[in-house]
């Protein structure tokens, strides 16, 4: 997944009302959007190193976009928008081994009345169905372990119980967190964050709802899935 424009190198200087940041380029400072509504924990400290895009697009308020924060010498890409391209990339592609047997990809399906998932998965040769959620995960609180979630998460809790009646409907059903940042070798659920999404993700787990975690490739041009990580399925 290429960004839309080249990277351009900044530092941080704060974020502010969910979705602006200000940014030092060079002698002045910038506001850009800031595509990530979660609390980005760790990641939003004063003179951090960031990469931001500019936009071609002349009727944007805000002609600058935050792609990546450099924390320990780690980037962190914080666009959540890009989360979903790099999967619908990496399954068209059969990059994900687990999923490689399906050949249409739906992106943004709905499920019962008020659900939507980021994709729905059919295996035409032999008529089967899946729904895939994906999580982008920017959390990493000790050194190569990454973590979901990094604030108290309802609507991804639901998410995880639709997946189970999804799959008691008779739809497979599949979650993907893609960990956005460099040199995670581990994952798992920060459950001192929010237990019930932790409770949440056990029942899934045993209820046959596939769990799948990848890392990133980082380049100066873009984002690509890279390997599948292990997940650890114990409280953190």
């Amino acid at each position: 997944m290429d960004f839309e424009n080249e990277l351009i190198p900044g530092v941080l200087i704060k974020r502010y009302k969910r979705f602006f940041v200000d940014i030092k380029l060079k002698n002045k400072i910038i506001t850009a959007h800031c595509p990530n509504p979660g609390s980005m924990l760790k990641l939003l400290g004063k003179g951090n190193a960031v990469w931001i895009t500019e936009s071609k697009n002349k009727n944007r308020k805000l002609k600058y976009t935050l792609q990546i924060i450099k924390v320990d010498e780690n980037k962190y890409c914080v666009n959540t928008h890009v989360t979903n391209k790099i999967i619908h990339e990496a399954l068209e592609k059969k990059l994900i081994k687990g999923l490689a047997q399906f050949n249409l990809i739906k992106p943004e399906q709905k499920f019962g009345i008020n659900t939507r998932f980021d994709f729905l998965l059919t295996n035409t040769n032999i008529n089967k169905k899946a729904f895939l959620e994906v999580k982008s995960v920017t959390l990493s609180r000790k050194k190569g372990h990454a973590e979901f979630p990094d604030a108290i998460t309802d609507r991804g809790k639901k998410h995880l119980e639709n997946l189970i009646k999804a799959q008691e409907e008779g739809f497979e059903s599949y979650m993907i967190y893609l960990i956005q940042i460099e040199n995670c070798k581990s994952f798992g659920i920060a459950s001192d964050i929010d237990q019930e999404y932790f409770r949440a993700f056990k029942e899934a787990s045993e209820k046959n709802v596939k769990m799948f975690c990848y890392d990133c490739k980082f380049s100066s041009k873009g984002i690509e899935i890279n390997n599948e990580i292990k997940i650890l399925f114990n409280d953190r």
